[in-house]
């Protein structure tokens, strides 16, 4: 995979997915520049390394990028992979997130050959949840404290979408 470049991924005629660049330390917006400079340098990192791919969503208008898609981790061992993703506030809710998803998820499943691709989400975000599900991402379970954020632990869904065409093992 670290031998080649980041492909960009098609999402609709509004949106693409492409590898994150410096000048797009604006936009992960709980940071200030320096520290997003440092956090897209590891975004990137992790596709070299072969345990992660990032994407910024961009508009095709003007190529600029108003979230983050990413396989948190890939572990080709076991085919399967974790997605991570956010919308800047102004984006949400015009079906970016969901066409996204589906995206990196036909990405990994028809180029990479992964099996499985799941994500977590605290079950306080009904709108990650909204967007799992119309990305074909079953509900699998709710995990107990699992997760901590700003204001405490939160249970969180677990979500997951297995590739549909079997591959023979052996």
């Amino acid at each position: 995979m670290n031998q080649l470049a980041q492909p960009n991924l098609e999402v609709d005629d509004r949106s693409y997915l492409r590898p994150w660049t410096l000048d797009d330390v604006s936009v992960p917006y709980s940071f200030d520049e320096a520290e997003a400079e440092q956090v897209i340098g590891r975004w990137t990192e992790t596709w070299q390394k072969e345990t992660g791919a990032c994407w910024a969503i961009a508009k095709r208008s003007d190529h600029s990028a108003f979230g983050r898609f990413a396989f948190q981790t890939i572990d080709f061992i076991s085919g399967s992979a974790e997605i991570a993703y956010w919308v800047l506030p102004q984006s949400r809710g015009e079906g970016y997130a969901p066409l996204a998803t589906t995206a990196i998820c036909e990405w990994a499943f028809n180029q990479l050959g992964l099996h499985r691709v799941q994500l977590f989400h605290s079950v306080r975000n009904t709108a990650s949840c909204r967007v799992a599900v119309k990305a074909g991402l079953e509900l699998e379970a709710t995990l107990k404290s699992e997760a901590i954020y700003h204001d405490g632990w939160h249970d969180t869904h677990l979500h997951a979408r297995v590739r549909t065409e079997q591959i023979p093992i052996g």
